[in-house]
Formats: structure tokens, C-alpha cells, sequence
């Protein structure tokens, strides 16, 4: 199954409710009532008897005589047909616009967000009469639009090892997604270093060793309330001494006390910044999409606490509000390097705008 089959297959939650509610809302018509346009289907040629060669004709039978004729009934008029289809169609107008809007905001793309894409949507076809599925494509149009410019896949740098900072609170998904990179960049043939940072969680540092073992890749680990700039600092020797091309390091995710937390964050770039001052070249953070609008205040922390260069989404097959991830993308900017919809090895990749677009509005891609 395809990345994309699977995308669209675990996000039924949001794609069924904005299917479902976009469908409502082109039937309900508003004040102005629906158009139902009926479309019949081409009709349907049985396929002619096969030519036997060098077979003997059939003989031939006279013919009945030839019945009374009868007024054909409803059945009668259908044999042999497909039934026509029906298209519903609402003129594009404020009160729809605005049902839409609300549709939107449901699925916690926020009111600014939600605002632009149906704006966008009446843009030169205000007025006309749309079908559901029509809406539902422009719909996607315009969420792919405003993704677009932030669907970059994680930059790689010549720098032996590139050091990875992962950030994010406890429970997004931290240790997974680490473990997925790593296997993926092994895949592709780097050598990959992980460090388990978040020393003060023992359930941490041996979740992330079973997915450093299904990864094929080592992880360097540190007694529990071991100082984490420390372990940093180490696992940097060791990954260069071993040429590794890749440094992973998890950190804590605790945000109950953020001055703590910034501290130990500021601890770590300072001490790998001895080793490399030009370290982390990459800080990512995880963000869990079943959290919704909270997601929003999660990157406002992590971007005074750390200096966030891209951004990775997981359990977004767990949401009904998968348009997070939208309102994310039109505020903040921030690369979107990857997404997750599963708890398998292979359950995240690069982000792709129309892809996301489709799967969560339930449009054909």
C-alpha cells in the first residue's frame, strides 16, 4: 500500500467529517434551494457472441409468434441500464461561505486559516452552482496552495556528524519519529548515531533502545539523572570518532516548568556548540496532531526554547482535526519535513502538500 493509500485510509476521521460536511451543506442549499441535475450513463453494449471457426451454423427455428404488445413498466425501461446519477448543486454564496468557514474551524484549522482558504475558494466563482465534489476540490486546491512553500524534506549538510536536535513535549512522539529517521537515513545508506537525552525518563531511554535495535543503529545512553548536555557532549566524540554521518539526540519534553526546561535545552547547545560551533544543524520539532489548536502554543514555546528549523506531525491517523497541521503551515512558516500515520518503521514521510490535501478533505488525488 501506498504512503498516500495509507494516508488517505487512516485519516478517515478528518476526510469523512469534511466529506460528509461539505456533501450537507451543498444539499441543505441554504436560501437559495439546491439544483439536482440527473446524469445518465452511457448505455451499456453486451458484447457480441464469439466466432467459432470452421463451426457448423446453428440451425434455425422459426419464430414464435410475436406476443402482444405490452406498455413497458419502470423495471422493463432500466434492464440493461445503469441508474442515472444525481448531482447536487448549491450556488456559491455568503451563507455558504460562511458554513464553510465553520466546517473548517472544526477541524481546528483555526479562523484565520479558515478565512483565507474559503476567501480563496469564491475568488472568480462566486455565485455559481458547485457539486460537493467540486468543492471539495477547490477545498484541496487551496490547503495544497498554502502548504506548498513549506514542504521541504529535512536538509542534509556535509558536517560529520550532522547533529539533529529533536525537541518536543512528552507523549508527541519524540522517540518513534527518532527511531523512523534513523532507520530511513540508514536505508539510504548513512551512518546514524542516537543519543537518549531525555535522561530523566528511564521508560524513554529503553523505548528508544528498542527502536535503535529495529533501526540496525546504536544508541548512546547515560545512568538515569545523568546530566543530558553531558551525554550530548559524549555522543558527539564517539559519533566522530566513528564517522558517522548523523547525530540524533532526544531531549526532555517537560513543559510544566519551562524555565527548566529552557535551561537544560540552552545547556545542550552550548556544550555540543564546544565540539561544533556550527551544532545543531537541524532542530526538529514533534508535534502530536491529536493535541489540535494546542499544537499552535507548543511552537511558540519550542521557538523561544530552541531555535525549531523544521517541523514533523505525528498520530494523524488518531484526529478528526487534521487541519492543524494547515493553520501551522499559513502562521508559522515553519518547514514541514515529515508526517505519521502509524506505529510501523515505515508509518512517516516527507510531506506532500496534494497528497495531505486530498487525504484530509476526501478528494480524489
Amino acid at each position: 500500500m501506498s504512503f498516500f493509500n495509507k494516508l488517505k485510509s487512516r485519516l478517515f476521521k478528518s476526510s469523512s467529517r469534511l466529506e460528509e460536511g461539505v456533501d450537507a451543506i451543498v444539499g441543505d442549499g441554504g436560501t437559495d434551494a439546491p439544483v439536482v441535475e440527473t446524469v445518465m450513463p452511457a448505455p451499456v453494449v453486451p458484447p457480441a457472441p464469439p466466432v467459432v471457426a470452421d463451426a457448423a451454423p446453428p440451425p434455425v427455428a422459426a419464430p414464435p409468434p410475436a406476443p402482444e404488445p405490452a406498455k413497458p413498466g419502470l423495471l422493463s425501461r432500466f434492464v440493461g441500464r445503469a441508474a442515472p446519477e444525481q448531482v447536487v448543486r448549491r450556488a456559491l454564496d455568503d451563507e455558504m461561505l460562511e458554513q464553510l468557514e465553520e466546517l473548517l474551524i472544526s477541524a481546528d484549522m483555526g479562523v484565520q486559516t479558515a478565512t483565507r482558504v474559503t476567501a480563496n475558494m469564491a475568488e472568480g466563482r462566486f455565485g455559481k452552482r458547485l457539486s460537493g465534489a467540486e468543492v471539495r476540490a477547490l477545498m484541496a486546491a487551496e490547503i495544497a496552495r498554502i502548504m506548498e512553500p513549506v514542504a521541504r524534506p529535512m536538509p542534509l549538510y556535509p558536517n560529520r556528524p550532522q547533529v539533529v536536535l529533536v525537541v518536543g513535549v512528552n507523549g508527541s512522539g519524540k522517540t518513534t519519529t527518532i527511531g523512523k529517521l534513523a532507520s530511513q537515513f540508514r536505508a539510504a545508506g548513512k551512518t546514524v548515531v542516537i543519543a537518549a537525552g531525555d535522561t530523566f525518563r528511564a521508560a524513554a531511554v529503553e523505548q528508544l533502545q528498542v527502536w535503535g535495535q529495529r533501526a540496525g543503529v546504536p544508541v548512546l545512553t547515560a545512568p538515569e539523572g545523568s546530566d543530558p548536555a553531558s551525554l550530548a557532549f559524549d555522543a558527539m566524540t564517539k559519533a566522530a570518532e566513528s564517522g558517522a554521518d548523523l547525530l540524533l539526540i532526544d531531549t526532555a519534553g517537560r513543559l510544566q516548568n519551562r524555565a527548566d526546561l529552557m535551561e537544560e535545552l540552552s545547556k545542550i547547545v552550548r556544550v555540543i556548540r564546544k565540539k561544533d560551533p556550527t551544532a545543531p544543524h537541524n532542530t526538529l520539532l514533534v508535534l502530536d496532531a491529536t493535541t489540535g489548536q494546542n499544537a499552535l502554543q507548543q511552537v511558540e514555546i519550542f521557538q523561544k526554547l530552541a531555535d525549531v528549523s523544521g517541523l514533523v506531525m505525528t498520530k494523524l491517523d488518531g484526529t478528526a482535526r487534521g487541519g492543524v497541521l494547515v493553520a501551522l503551515a499559513d502562521r508559522f512558516g515553519l518547514p514541514i519535513h515529515a508526517i505519521g500515520v502509524g506505529e510501523q518503521i515505515d508509518d512517516l514521510s516527507p510531506f506532500d502538500p496534494e497528497e495531505f490535501a486530498a487525504a484530509l478533505t476526501g478528494s480524489a488525488t
